[in-house]
């Protein structure tokens, strides 16, 4: 079976935004419903964990009033740090499942991308999406810089999607650390992860100038 843990903890300071940008709506639909509906598209039969900060439910209980198709959605309270937050929704996955973590508000991942991840977690294991960096990059020092090579580096997406055993078992094994993403707390513990081709539009929605491009991407 596949599982998807959608994080959504974001705030809308960087948004500027009075609601958790989560939140925001589009068309008439809240931000993180699109992104929802894009997993849906993908697999109708899927278990969707969304995992919210505590004060953050009220609001979710509020927007299924307005979308009630929703409803069968399972919900759990998050944790201090995005690590116990998805922790927190890994205990409603079973070992025998694939499981992807997803941004909430990356509601421009495509369905194809979203495939491949699954597709090779199934066969492999992990699968992280990736894209490639087109802007040069500079590796800075306290007492110099230097160009660094942008074939050898690539920009990292979610869903980032395992077999929901081992993921389970690192998350459990590994003391936190500084991880940036659920990729990094796999590696800890199994090992190098795989990588996938990602798409370009799948941005995380941060500023007011993304909801734009949502906007325009949606419509």
């Amino acid at each position: 079976m596949n599982s998807v843990v959608i994080v959504a903890g974001g705030s809308g300071s960087r948004m500027k935004s009075e609601i958790p940008k989560q939140f925001i709506e589009i068309k008439g639909k809240p931000l993180i419903l699109w992104t929802i509906d894009k997993f849906l598209l993908f697999d109708s039969h899927m278990k969707i964990i969304v995992v919210l900060p505590e004060n953050h439910i009220i609001v979710w209980q509020g927007m299924i009033e307005k979308h009630p198709e929703y409803r069968r959605l399972l919900v759990c309270s998050g944790g201090a740090t995005r690590f116990h937050s998805v922790k927190q929704g890994l205990e409603h996955v079973l070992d025998n499942e694939i499981v992807g973590i997803h941004d909430a508000v990356r509601p421009l991942v495509s369905v194809d991308t979203i495939r491949r991840c699954y597709e090779m977690a199934t066969l492999k294991n992990s699968a992280i999406p990736v894209i490639d960096i087109e802007d040069s990059l500079r590796k800075v020092s306290y007492t110099s810089n230097e160009i660094l090579d942008r074939s050898s580096v690539k920009r990292v997406q979610t869903p980032q999607v395992f077999n929901a055993e081992k993921l389970i078992k690192a998350y459990e094994n590994c003391l936190e650390k500084n991880f940036t993403d659920d990729a990094s707390v796999f590696e800890c513990y199994f090992g190098s992860v795989q990588l996938v081709e990602g798409n370009q539009e799948n941005i995380k929605i941060t500023y007011p100038a993304d909801i734009k491009v949502a906007q325009s991407i949606l419509n």
